[in-house]
């Protein structure tokens, strides 16, 4: 078994599990643009960058690095431009910026979860309630995150009124 959590790989799958879900909201959202979507890829965005700078505290059983943090550095290049594009109004470059970064964490936690060796594979051997319990928190949290920024867009959205 590998060795316990620290409050830095802790910080770096928690940021990585908001990450996973946000970032799939907001990707299969329709209302691109919408102040939903701006404040849920603010979050998204934040914890991309804690998942990434994390990483680089995280080495190898040798000390080292290896093709995740190439990953960090490609994604933390992505995350930025794609920042900068949608700023400048280029919208499209956004997306495809956004949508790689997006891709990339979801390539990297299945190259964590394929790996049997590594604490969530291990987790789910040695210790299934507390993996539950922990993806159950990060559900959770996220859903109400989620569903006060959908109360949000109904406080915010116009009012139609009828006069008879």
């Amino acid at each position: 078994m590998p060795s316990t959590w620290t409050l830095l790989i802790a910080l770096h799958a928690i940021a990585a599990g908001y990450a996973l879900i946000f970032g799939a909201v907001n990707l299969l959202r329709r209302n691109k643009g919408s102040a939903a979507h701006k404040i849920l890829g603010r979050i998204w965005a934040v914890a991309m960058y804690i998942v990434v700078l994390t990483s680089f505290g995280i080495r190898t059983i040798d000390g080292g690095f290896n093709w995740l943090h190439a990953l960090s550095v490609l994604t933390f290049c992505t995350l930025t431009l794609g920042l900068v594009t949608v700023r400048r109004g280029n919208i499209r470059a956004h997306q495809r910026f956004m949508t790689g970064s997006y891709f990339g964490l979801v390539g990297a936690f299945i190259g964590v979860i394929a790996v049997p060796d590594r604490r969530l594979p291990q987790m789910a051997i040695h210790d299934l309630a507390g993996l539950t319990l922990w993806v159950a928190a990060l559900a959770l949290t996220a859903g109400l995150t989620i569903a006060g920024l959908m109360q949000l867009r109904q406080k915010t959205a116009p009012v139609i009124s009828v006069r008879q």
